[in-house]
């Protein structure tokens, strides 16, 4: 077997040349030649004590990054979100800053000084709430090196519904595991399902296991930080008032993610009912 020094190409008298292994994505496709080391995964550099060694390449901490990205099942619709993308128009409420401000300060305190907490961004629609959740879970796989999970909260309860067809093959544990066992979980939009007693347990179970395994955790809704009933004292102001996290996952899981999540609240208009409208052309 012959290796080339200066590409690893594989030479073998039963094969010919072939592409080494190294040139393989973990999906199976092939990997765009880098141009550091030509997609071999490995430089050659000079040690301190003079001789000449191999180490992996800058493209290899690339590719396991990418792999950690995609086994965070981050919708390809939220792919792009990073913090450094995230825009503040002039003229926007200043909880937008201060929001973008905490989700920084949040990376560069984990996982020391965050002690298994997490954050709870509150505000209505479109004020950008998934980008940063979105942004501080890429930013911790990057720096951090995390096994983290995105999750729809409405799709998930639907999947765990599913899962109870006796022709559904994959269990409510089977598809809980995964949430209970991230580093860091992005749970997006807290309370879209309608609440029920089945819907408040799965959620008690959810946010149960992960505060006595002490994960982090990172939560978006839009339902203002409040008690069940929101101060309403008759049924008519009960009806005219708008919901509350308190009433769409009960006041005692409220009260668990005080003391899971350091609360953002984020103020202003829909967002993409203005820059992110959809257009042709």
């Amino acid at each position: 077997m012959l290796v080339t020094e200066d590409c690893f190409v594989i030479h073998t008298p039963e094969t010919g040349t072939r592409t080494p292994p190294w040139r393989l994505r973990y999906a199976g496709e092939i990997m765009s030649p880098c141009s550091i080391c030509g997609g071999v995964g490995l430089v050659r550099v000079v040690s301190s004590a003079g001789l000449w060694v191999s180490r992996p390449c800058e493209c290899q901490e690339m590719q396991r990054e990418e792999r950690r990205v995609a086994a965070a099942r981050i919708p390809e619709r939220y792919r792009h979100y990073d913090l450094d993308g995230y825009e503040i128009l002039r003229g926007s409420d200043p909880s937008l800053g201060r929001a973008h401000l905490t989700a920084r300060s949040f990376v560069e305190a984990y996982p020391v000084d965050t002690a298994g907490r997490g954050l709870l961004f509150t505000g209505s629609i479109g004020v950008g709430k998934t980008h940063l959740a979105v942004g501080v879970l890429r930013r911790l796989i990057r720096d951090r090196g995390v096994k983290g999970l995105f999750c729809d909260y409405r799709e998930l309860l639907k999947s765990i519904q599913n899962s109870y067809n006796p022709q559904v093959s994959t269990t409510e544990l089977e598809l809980l595991q995964p949430v209970f066992n991230a580093e860091v979980l992005v749970l997006d939009d807290l309370g879209a399902q309608k609440p029920n007693e089945w819907v408040w347990d799965t959620v008690a179970l959810i946010l149960n296991t992960r505060y006595n395994n002490k994960q982090t955790t990172i939560i978006t809704t839009n339902y203002p930080d409040q008690p069940a009933g929101g101060g309403a004292q008759t049924d008519a102001e009960r009806s005219a008032r708008e919901q509350t996290l308190g009433d769409r996952i009960g006041d005692r899981m409220r009260s668990r993610l005080a003391e899971m999540c350091v609360r953002v609240e984020m103020k202003g208009e829909d967002f993409r009912q203005s820059v992110k409208r959809a257009r042709f052309g």
